[in-house]
């Protein structure tokens, strides 16, 4: 049985690595694989779906949206800031790494990316990749940091262990944090010096519809300007209004001005219409344009804007693509979008109301807020979510519990809607974690685990305990740079929960070098939400991740591996 199931998680892994198929589907697919050979029970595979701290977790992302309608995060980060770039970075990590131990890290580096892309003192790119990194830090802290903590309590839920305690992980995480800043600055002589693009000058070209045009009169589609072959008409200036995205039926008008988008060297395909005169002065459009980040759960990862039916799914027309440092050209309705694509999008009315947003897209700023709370409410907010981590952390209550009072509170005083937990539940995330602890159990049940551990405890018994440990923690490391963190988490459990009883040792350093080695998101841009939601807004390549990286994961490994039997003995 051992076998199949070892073949199985091969061919997870292989698929989990090509991206094609979404994490979600694969997990639960290869549960239901197991439950159709009887490799598990009903009751068992149902189980982890109702884990508690799964529910822990979904309950804090909820209310983590509540906690985005706030401006606390931007109004201290704009203070952040001087005219000395060290130590701008040091308070811009140490700040990002404090909220990020009680916050959502994705909410965090997305309420920071807008403050660093507006700051008049240093170049976005020389700040955003150490803002990213110190979101992984600050993750490190605590229980509620990161998913993959909270994942791991949920395996030692599953199989009858102690759960960890909310600050169990200060005595590794906040070092980490407080080093990991210095190092910081160390890693900042890699960082490009690109300053912030000027979306209107890189991305559109204006026309006027003079009086005499043969195109007054006629629909878009009529004149042709539908299916250009590199540019593409995204909005209409009209009397003062914008007109977006603009359909094939819409009639031009005699002074209607045209923003055409995509590859802006094409500019001789609008001298063939007659009576439109391109112009260079610049109308105030702004308002509607967004950047958006392509998510790792998005439906159109490997799919062209045409094939994804883009416009008419999101009410939204893709002005400009960007990949990192990598210059893209060509149609735009033809490039095959990838995830950490950075799309500049002309936004709808009613875009914010469209089915999963959410799902597709991290947003750099705060478009996805559609109401604001006062002063006062926010104060409510933070009292109110601070104060449950505080009667938990005393043992009055437990953090589930604390958490689902605080989230009907916030329905009762109208913080969050229900419509609005339904569009932003974390769908993917319950099916992926709830699918992985019943994978969990059919490794440990079917003796693969063991002999995993086995298999260790041959190579690196010669180095005792203390060698086990680091393999576990340079598997679990090498493996979320290859897939995500979750997963990685996942498999790595199993196999560290065996090796610790192989060893008849402690049980906690070995969990430990799975939640650190998951967390060790530093070489790629694609195994962590917030390197993914940095890559393309600070213009970076593989080279930079791979400089700053490199030297960021030996020193959280020499801390990690150093400290953990430091705290937590075999």
């Amino acid at each position: 049985m051992s076998y199949v199931v070892f073949v199985s998680l091969c061919i997870l892994l292989f698929l989990l690595i090509k991206n094609k198929i979404r994490a979600s589907f694969l997990f639960f697919g290869l549960l239901l694989f197991y439950y159709f050979f009887d490799l598990i029970k009903l009751d068992k595979m149902l189980h982890g779906f109702v884990n508690p701290s799964l529910i822990t977790l979904l309950l804090l992302l909820i209310v983590s949206i509540v906690f985005e309608k706030t401006s606390f995060i931007q109004t201290i980060s704009n203070k952040l800031f001087s005219a000395s770039y060290i130590k701008s970075l040091l308070k811009m990590s140490l700040f990002t790494s404090l909220f990020s131990a009680f916050l959502n890290n994705t909410a965090v580096v997305a309420s920071m990316i807008s403050v660093v892309n507006q700051n008049k003192f240093h170049a976005p790119s020389r700040l955003l990749l150490p803002l990213s990194y110190a979101a992984i830090f600050g993750g490190t802290i605590t229980l509620i940091g990161t998913s993959t903590n909270l994942l791991i309590n949920s395996f030692m839920i599953e199989n009858g262990l102690t759960p960890l305690k909310l600050f169990d992980f200060i005595y590794v995480g906040l070092p980490i944090a407080l080093i990991g800043a210095g190092v910081l600055v160390v890693i900042s002589r890699f960082l490009p010096n690109i300053q912030v693009d000027k979306i209107k000058e890189n991305y559109f070209l204006e026309a006027k519809v003079l009086a005499d045009s043969k195109l007054i009169g006629q629909t878009v589609l009529q004149n042709n300007l539908r299916n250009l072959e590199y540019l593409f008409l995204s909005e209409i200036y009209r009397e003062g209004k914008v007109i977006s995205p603009v359909e094939p039926s819409e009639i031009l008008n005699e002074n209607d001005i045209l923003l055409f988008s995509g590859d802006v060297k094409h500019i001789e395909i609008l001298k063939q219409f007659s009576g439109l005169e391109l112009i260079h002065q610049q109308h105030n459009l702004s308002d509607n344009i967004i950047e958006v980040i392509l998510s790792n759960d998005s439906t159109m990862i490997n799919k062209t804007i045409k094939e994804s039916n883009f416009r008419s799914k999101f009410n939204a027309s893709v002005i400009a693509i960007k990949r990192g440092n990598e210059k893209l050209s060509g149609k735009i309705s033809d490039i095959k979008l990838h995830v950490g694509d950075n799309l500049v999008l002309a936004i709808g009315q009613d875009f914010m109301k469209r089915d999963n947003i959410n799902k597709n897209f991290y947003f750099t700023n705060q478009i996805g807020i559609e109401k604001r709370l006062s002063k006062k409410e926010s104060y409510i907010v933070l009292g109110g979510f601070f104060s449950v981590l505080f009667v938990s952390f005393i043992g009055i209550l437990p953090l589930i519990k604390g958490l689902f009072i605080l989230l009907v509170l916030f329905i009762i005083f109208g913080f969050i809607t229900i419509s609005e937990i339904k569009r932003r539940f974390p769908f993917e995330l319950m099916i992926i974690i709830g699918s992985a602890l019943g994978i969990a159990t059919v490794m440990i049940q079917s003796g693969l685990a063991q002999s995993l551990a086995e298999g260790l405890n041959f190579i690196f018994g010669g180095y005792g305990v203390f060698g086990a440990f680091v393999s576990i923690y340079l598997f679990t490391f090498l493996l979320t740079e290859i897939i995500t963190n979750n997963a990685a988490a996942a498999l790595s459990f199993p196999i560290a929960y065996s090796t610790a009883l192989a060893f008849d040792s402690s049980l906690l350093p070995f969990i430990m070098a799975v939640v650190y080695g998951a967390s060790a998101s530093f070489l790629m841009p694609y195994g962590y939400q917030t390197n993914l939601m940095v890559y393309s807004i600070g213009g970076y390549d593989m080279k930079v991740f791979l400089k700053s990286g490199a030297i960021v994961s030996v020193v959280y490994s020499l801390l990690v591996i150093g400290l953990v039997p430091l705290f937590f003995p075999f």
